[in-house]
């Protein structure tokens, strides 16, 4: 006999408190494993489940979207970005997307200070000298960084990230800067001390740091291309905790290579785990596994968010975090 209750596909692993919850809740396919789901597995979860859980390594496209069964009627996401989701096609087949903004700001913020630090004061160089044996002591000349303090930080997208990452920045007496799709309001730029810049060029031109923290939509694909690249200073530091594809990876690398970037901070790539091979090979490049939003209790509050928006609809109403096409 039916048990009344949702029927639930999780596309990954998820915290176990989570999943115990969910178990609680819903009708609930869970992973045993922790590796993504194969597309055959997610056709055929789109077309018996009533709600998918996917997560940023899942394609939902408009091809997936469209073997969907007439049961799926909730898309929920665990993650903020849904730029791997058709959320077109999905409103087109009457299939509610949410998602779970806000619960990771501080933590990629976090890491954004990071990696401009890890790059700026070359940490990561100097930590493989003291692993490897290599430290022969101090010196007055050795394992010279540069000061944060005073420096330009040029902030791409001003949303809940950024502007979180511009109250680290002035913390560390760093100049902010920021380049957005809408000015903010004189009253949040007067509580950042942040400067806005109409023209992404020219400000991208100024910057000692760019700090990448707008989201991957068409419009933001390649926005810092090679011709904007090579607008940066060759002292410029470039770092990207949002996503990949905003940056044209091997343009990047040509530059860092050719020493006309002086380096980079990277949590996300063009390619998900394929990482251009000469980036691992340059010693002014941080690179992380995407780690940005990796904390406990953000991962914890990220389950929360989907939990709440399956239960709302399962309730009969909207879901708090329902993501919109004009909101992309």
């Amino acid at each position: 006999m039916p048990s009344g209750r949702l029927s639930v596909v999780v596309t990954r692993r998820l915290p176990e408190v989570v999943e115990r919850r969910m178990q609680e809740l819903f009708d609930v396919t869970l992973r045993e494993d922790d590796t993504p789901m194969s597309r055959e597995a997610l056709v055929e979860a789109v077309r018996t489940a009533d709600v998918l859980v996917p997560t940023l390594s899942d394609q939902i496209d408009g091809g997936l979207i469209g073997q969907a069964g007439e049961r799926l009627k909730l898309i929920a996401n665990y993650g903020a970005g849904v730029d791997h989701i058709d959320v077109h096609t999905a409103r087109q087949r009457g299939i509610l997307v949410s998602n779970t903004p806000g619960v990771l700001t501080d933590d990629t913020a976090d890491m954004t200070m990071a990696l401009i630090l890890s790059v700026t004061r070359r940490i990561p160089e100097g930590l493989s000298m003291m692993q490897k044996e290599d430290w022969p002591g101090w010196s007055p000349t050795a394992m010279l960084g540069g000061r944060i303090a005073g420096r330009r930080l040029g902030i791409l997208g001003m949303g809940r990230i950024g502007q979180a990452v511009a109250r680290r920045a002035a913390a560390f007496g760093m100049q902010v800067h920021y380049h957005n799709r809408h000015r903010l309001r004189s009253e949040i730029e007067d509580e950042l001390g942040a400067t806005y810049w109409e023209s992404l060029d020219q400000m991208v031109a100024r910057m000692d740091v760019l700090s990448v923290n707008c989201p991957h939509t068409p419009s933001t694909f390649h926005l810092m291309n090679a011709r904007r690249l090579k607008l940066m200073k060759p002292d410029a530091v470039l770092v990207n905790t949002s996503r990949g594809e905003v940056v044209d990876e091997n343009a990047l690398t040509r530059m860092l290579r050719a020493g006309e970037i002086a380096g980079a901070g990277l949590d996300v790539y063009e390619n998900a785990s394929a990482i251009n091979p000469r980036l691992r090979e340059l010693k002014n490049v941080v690179l992380l596994p995407h780690m940005g939003s990796a904390t406990v209790e953000g991962r914890l509050e990220m389950g929360e968010k989907v939990l709440l928006n399956i239960k709302t609809f399962d309730d009969g109403h909207r879901p708090p975090d329902q993501v919109v096409p004009s909101m992309l």
